[in-house]
Parts: structure tokens; sequence; C-alpha cells
């Protein structure tokens, strides 16, 4: 006969809902009573009854990750580690590419309320157009990334720490003109000292906006003009996007002391516009990224970056899933991860 969740609680010395439990993954089990756990369904051969249980208790036992573009390495590793550590869990995962577009987001929050997923990893990229904002009410859903609000539960970094960091760390190698690459656009006739995070004349990613504001307040701080010909604006957050962009501005600027790429892949398209040109790094100028990508240690030179541990980012946010999935009413948490900075060659001098 079909091994029971009965029949595995009674091997491992514990209740059926310490089994639940564990099986689920919803509930914290402490490390010693898991093993125990774990053992009596693999001794059993144990596999859980998804149809029974999902009528039991409304669950597929998939969850959702959706993010803005896929073809970023960024990307990659995120999917990557969820899709690890929410097996752990007893999880499948369901992959979105929502494209920044609202109308994808509101489609998943949809198929989260049918209960064809129980719950949903977002990573939109401007609060004003996501669908978490307007959507009513809300199934579980956890926000990783960098708008700023308190509607659900959410993962990130201090981008605007993080910006900063890594400009002092600029400054500390004695640049002064310190190109930003990948801040939003500055509407015409403005100087840029006044657009902030969130304002509606900074057209862009929160990303964007949040890392620019953490730049212009080294530079303050420093007493270092901040220069709007220095900040460099991309459509798209690409490397071929990057390359171009940097290339034009090489063939129409004095070339600066260092850039600071607001991501490793815009780093890759500025390394190779700088090589197509002959220009020298770090020999003539320096060059930063941020997210400490796989690649970026093998980029040439290799990358310094902002680094951040994404196995406990992605942890951290399947933790705040899995409280969402278990009390809908709990209230919003937000988890901030440390960063710090990985010197690389591209820095060296």
């Amino acid at each position: 006969m079909r091994p029971t969740v009965k029949d595995v609680a009674k091997l491992a010395g514990v209740s059926p809902k310490t089994v639940s439990n564990v099986i689920n993954g919803v509930v914290f089990v402490r490390p010693e009573t898991r093993a125990r756990v774990e053992s009596a369904l693999a001794e059993l051969d144990y596999v859980p009854n998804m149809s029974a249980r999902g009528l039991r208790n409304g669950r597929s036992g998939m969850i959702a990750l959706a993010l803005p573009d896929l073809l970023r390495p960024y990307s990659a590793e995120i999917v990557h580690l969820v899709v690890e550590l929410a097996h752990e869990r007893g999880w499948g995962v369901q992959i979105e590419q929502t494209a920044a577009e609202p109308k994808r987001e509101f489609e998943l929050l949809s198929k989260a309320r049918a209960y064809l997923v129980d719950g949903l990893i977002l990573n939109p990229v401007n609060l004003d157009d996501s669908a978490v904002m307007s959507a009513g009410p809300l199934p579980p859903v956890v926000l990783i990334g960098d708008v700023d609000q308190d509607v659900v539960s959410q993962v990130a970094i201090d981008n605007v720490a993080a910006a900063r960091d890594m400009t002092k760390y600029l400054l500390g190698k004695g640049c002064r003109r310190i190109a930003a690459v990948g801040t939003p656009e500055i509407p015409r006739g403005s100087s840029g000292a006044g657009v902030l995070a969130g304002s509606a004349d900074a057209p862009g990613t929160a990303a964007s906006r949040l890392r620019t504001v953490g730049y212009r307040e080294a530079l303050e701080e420093a007493g270092v003009p901040v220069e709007p010909s220095l900040q460099i604006s991309l459509d798209r957050w690409r490397p071929e996007g990057a390359a171009t962009v940097v290339g034009k501005y090489l063939a129409e600027h004095e070339l600066p002391d260092a850039f600071f790429c607001f991501t490793d892949t815009i780093a890759s398209g500025t390394l190779s516009a700088l090589w197509s040109a002959g220009v020298d790094v770090p020999g003539q100028t320096l060059v930063a990224g941020f997210d400490n990508i796989l690649e970026s240690q093998f980029m040439i030179p290799p990358l310094t970056t902002v680094d951040f541990d994404r196995r406990q980012f992605v942890a951290s946010a399947l933790d705040l899933l899995a409280e969402r999935m278990a009390d809908k009413a709990a209230p919003a948490r937000r988890v901030m991860i440390p960063h710090r900075i990985v010197q690389r060659a591209s820095t060296e001098r």
C-alpha cells in the first residue's frame, strides 16, 4: 500500500502535522526534526498525493516567478536559485516574463486568485505602473527588487546606499569626473540636480532613479559638481544598448575618469565600447558595475562591482511568500539584504 503521512509520522516519531509542515514548507520546523522527517520520507519512498492535497487545502503546489527580462544574466541566476530553493520546500515553479508590462502582471495575479498557483514572486521595475498598486485585494505575493512600497512584503537591497558606496569608492581612487551609465533621462532644460527618485520628471526604472540618487549624494558629499553631461541614460539595460550609447558618447565627449555602470551587463557593453575606441581600462579610465553576475569576474579586465548574497535574497523571498500563503492577513514586511563592493582589475591602477 502507498505510505501515508501517518506512516511517516510514526517512523519519524513526530505528529502528522509536523510531517505536513515539512512537506509543505510553509511553517518553520527545527532542522533536527526536519532531518528525521526527511529520512522517514526517503525510507518509506513517500510520494505526496498532490491532487488530493490540493482538494483539501486549495493549493496547487506551484508558485510563479515573474521577472521583467529573462535574457539578462542576473535574471538567469535568480531563476536558478528560486527553482533550487523552492524544490527544497516541495514547490514547483512557473517562470514568467512580464517585459515590464502591467497587463502581464494582472494576468499573473489572476492566476494566483484562481489558485492555479499558490503564490507569486514579482519583480516590477516601476511602481507607478505595477498591477500590485491597482489590482485590488491581492493573493499571496512578494516583491523582489527596487520599488519602494509598503503594500506587500518585499526583499531588496539599499540601492541608494550601494550606489553611494560605489561612487565614494571611485572618488577614493582619485576620480572626479565619474560618468553614471543607466540614469533616467534628464528633461530638457533641467540641470538634473532636482530630479529625485520617484519623481515624474525622471522617467526610468525604480533602480535607475535610486542608483542615480546615491551617485549624486556621494558627489555632493565630496564637493564634486553633479554634471548632467556625465549622466548617460539608456532605453534598455542590455550590453548592446550600452555599447552603442557609450560609443556615441565617447565620440562627442571628453573621456571621464571612470564609468559607474548601473548593472554588470551595462558594464560589459561599456567595456566593449571602450575597447573599440582604443581606450585602456584601467589605464585611462576605470569601470565599475552593479550585481556581481557570474560573468563579471571573467570580463576583460575583471569587473569591480556591487555584490549581495543572492541565495539569501531568494531564500528571504520564499520565506516571506510562505508567510503570506499561511496567513494572507499577515502584515507586510521588508527584508533588506546587505551589499558590499568586490574590487577587481577594472578599477586597479
